[in-house]
């Protein structure tokens, strides 16, 4: 997301374009749900707007909207981000992070530095785990989710099963932008 190259997974470098303010916050369908200036309120459907900081995250109280709305490339990185450093924090932390304390970027480079930050914190909290520490039920407190109910192996799962598909919705709508908006000139 960074550029100018990424690693391809044989080995070889890939050139890849670093995100864009515009293909970050790029909403490709009406309703989109996004991060926003905190001045502007929650988008369509959304009744407010989670984090912390001038940027916020659309977001609505259980039960969610249905059909669920469609989230951007910055819903999505926020979500990723939010979610490696709150639970990085229940596990090896604080153990107090909430998701109000949690700043939301509203910009490219700053998103993708969170995310990097995060993704280090879920990291390193992962590098002191044994093997019983896998088998503990609530060894992650993240108080969001069944994390205090459930082997912590299960939430190493669930948080790897959220990045591969967010992640690959994130480089899915990379794409599109790339070959629609930004390739049409609109971007």
């Amino acid at each position: 997301m960074a550029g100018p190259v990424t690693h391809s997974g044989d080995g070889t470098a890939t050139r890849a374009s670093p995100m864009t303010d515009d293909e970050y916050l790029w909403e490709p369908f009406p309703a989109s749900w996004s991060v926003r200036p905190r001045s502007d309120g929650p988008g369509p459907r959304a009744t407010f707007l989670t984090g912390a900081g001038d940027w916020g995250r659309d977001a609505a109280a259980y039960p969610h909207p249905w059909p669920p709305p469609f989230t951007t490339i910055a819903w999505r990185l926020s979500h990723l981000s939010e979610m490696l450093a709150l639970r990085a924090d229940h596990t090896d932390g604080g153990h107090a992070l909430t998701r109000n304390d949690y700043r939301i970027s509203g910009d490219a480079a700053g998103a993708v530095a969170a995310f990097v930050a995060g993704a280090a914190g879920w990291r390193g909290a992962l590098s002191g785990v044994d093997d019983a520490a896998l088998d503990c039920v609530g060894y992650c407190t993240f108080p969001h989710g069944s994390d205090p109910d459930e082997p912590f192996v299960d939430v190493v799962w669930w948080v790897n099963q959220e990045v591969l598909h967010h992640g690959a919705e994130i480089a899915l709508l990379r794409d599109l932008y790339r070959a629609g908006a930004a390739g049409a000139g609109e971007g």
